[in-house]
């Protein structure tokens, strides 16, 4: 029986289902499905992708990744979801990540995302995104502001996040490390309309 987390923990539903995909919460027996999933797609997130660590495309690098992930999930520190169509349910095609969680008087989170080149332009991402946005604004997670980053270049991201309502704040200099070097990224940010009175601490 999975033991209860404390009851200071926010902890977010680990499944959901769109009209097209299901979205599961991290665990260790899917580590040769996700490791398919970034093997397949290695080249296609090399331009917009921080490095990847040694090991990083075998079935133990992702089992050790996904084990971090379930039990970041479990202390409610990050929410990461990978995505299946329901056509296909043994065959990630993306996935969607929630991270640096910081409560107190900021209740904000950062919002990652990747999807399969053979889906680019399905809309699935965005389909994805508008539930996984709608858990994060719940009563049951509770974010007042999610972020989003992208290359400047990347059209196809920026027109996932203004579709989802993200309001461009900035350029931030030499923000991450890409491809060889120190990149630039716009600045996105997304707030929740339901969030009203302070903040629990």
């Amino acid at each position: 029986m999975r033991a209860m987390p404390p009851p200071s923990v926010i902890v977010a539903a680990s499944e959901f289902e769109t009209s097209r995909l299901r979205l599961v919460a991290s665990e260790p027996s899917m580590s040769r499905q996700v490791l398919a999933f970034v093997a397949r797609n290695q080249a296609h997130f090399a331009p917009w992708d921080p490095p990847t660590p040694e090991g990083f495309f075998t079935v133990r690098g992702q089992r050790e990744r996904l084990l971090k992930s379930r039990r970041a999930f479990a202390a409610g520190e990050a929410f990461r979801y990978w995505l299946y169509t329901l056509d296909d349910p043994t065959r990630v095609v993306g996935q969607a990540h929630i991270f640096s969680i910081s409560r107190g008087a900021f209740h904000s989170a950062m919002l990652g995302y990747q999807l399969d080149q053979d889906q680019q332009g399905s809309g699935l991402m965005h389909e994805a995104l508008q539930t996984l946005l709608a858990e994060m604004f719940s009563d049951r997670v509770r974010l007042h502001r999610i972020q989003a980053a992208h290359l400047p270049e990347n059209l196809r991201s920026a027109a996932v996040l203004a579709r989802l309502g993200f309001q461009p704040e900035g350029l931030a200099k030499n923000y991450l490390f890409i491809n060889g070097q120190w990149r630039d990224h716009v600045i996105n940010a997304l707030l929740n309309p339901q969030f009203l009175g302070a903040p629990a601490y």
